[in-house]
């Protein structure tokens, strides 16, 4: 009885302890205790520590969205990836006209390098 009282005692006194740390003092003070009985004994007494949920953050860009007016003026690339029937994988780097959504350039490769991309972009301007 004893162990109970001073886990009820640890639980109350520092609310948010779990079972490991209140297994800590307990050891401190001298028991001789396993922590799956301080486990066991700490939910029978249902003190179990709620946890909070997390608070889904509304996503805010970073920079406020250019508004575009004429073709030409923004352009978006990325880069796909896929995969050939034998498995072997290649990567294709797009550029699209965010205005007119029309795809200006593709170019497709094993391995793109940043001198491939410089020289898209040289070849669109």
């Amino acid at each position: 009885m004893l162990l109970w009282m001073k886990i009820r005692d640890y639980a109350a006194a520092r609310v948010r302890f779990g079972y490991l740390r209140i297994h800590v003092l307990l050891r401190r003070e001298g028991f001789k205790i396993n922590k799956k009985r301080v486990y066991r004994l700490y939910c029978l007494e249902n003190l179990n520590i709620r946890r909070k949920p997390v608070k889904k953050r509304v996503s805010i860009p970073r920079i406020e969205v250019q508004e575009v007016s004429r073709t030409n003026e923004s352009w978006a690339m990325d880069f796909v990836s896929d995969q050939l029937f034998d498995g072997r994988r290649f990567r294709s780097l797009t550029v699209v006209d965010t205005y007119s959504r029309e795809c200006l350039a593709i170019h497709a490769g094993k391995s793109i390098q940043g001198t491939d991309v410089v020289n898209v972009l040289e070849r669109l301007k």
